[in-house]
């Protein structure tokens, strides 16, 4: 059984950090001269580069497990933060319409987000794993940045399709835009990836390769 290090704690933590940071700070939506993006645009990718620093150290078979613990994180925090909502609030606070406003979520945008989460982290994870063993471990931008096109085309499809198909907000460009974004961030962040990949390599002794590891995403238990 692989040791847990605090290395791989701060790793798990800081993923998990940056998914719910996300879904909060989506709700504002920002203007970068003509294109607009939510204000997530820039924390979201986060959680897809330390996905990324996930599988290529420890490998898929720990990436899923950490993939379904932030799934679970996020439910938690959705749950009590509706629970939040419908408690009666003190007859002097007048922060209710704010709070539905900002924390409120819809049935629909629930399932667009956890939906659009899943499937593309799973996919950024897969198409990493498989390419570091393509590539025999060299190359690392080639399937970090790879594994982002992929997964990142997966997630910002289904998020906006199922989140705003059939409303007045919904517009392919919303699609391209978000995930060419994201992609630029990932390339952005590329030589920190390789700086932090390198180090945890060295300092875990560890480096694997997904040979004989199963990709059902529910093979938790194994």
């Amino acid at each position: 059984m692989m040791k847990i290090s605090y290395r791989l704690v701060i790793i798990i933590a800081v993923f998990i950090t940056c998914l719910i940071t996300a879904n909060v700070i989506a709700v504002k939506i920002i203007s970068l001269g003509p294109v607009i993006l939510p204000a997530a645009i820039f924390v979201f990718p986060l959680s897809y580069i330390f996905g990324d620093i996930l599988t290529e150290v420890y490998g898929f078979h720990l990436a899923r497990k950490v993939i379904w613990l932030g799934f679970l994180c996020n439910l938690i925090f959705v749950f009590f933060t509706w629970v939040g909502q419908v408690l009666p609030g003190a007859g002097f606070w007048e922060g209710q319409d704010a709070y539905v406003s900002i924390l409120g979520y819809t049935p629909r945008l629930l399932l667009a987000s956890f939906g659009g989460y899943l499937f593309g982290e799973f996919i950024n994870s897969f198409v990493l794993s498989k390419l570091k063993v393509i590539t025999g471990g060299r190359w690392l931008w080639s399937r970090t940045i790879g594994s982002t096109v992929v997964g990142q085309a997966f997630d910002t499809s289904l998020f906006i399709v199922i989140a705003f198909w059939g409303t007045p907000s919904f517009a392919p460009i919303l699609i391209f835009n978000h995930w060419w974004a994201k992609v630029l961030i990932e390339v952005a962040a590329t030589p920190a990836t390789y700086a932090i990949v390198k180090w945890l390599k060295r300092k875990e002794g560890v480096d694997t390769y997904d040979y004989k590891t199963s990709y059902n995403p529910f093979a938790i238990a194994e």
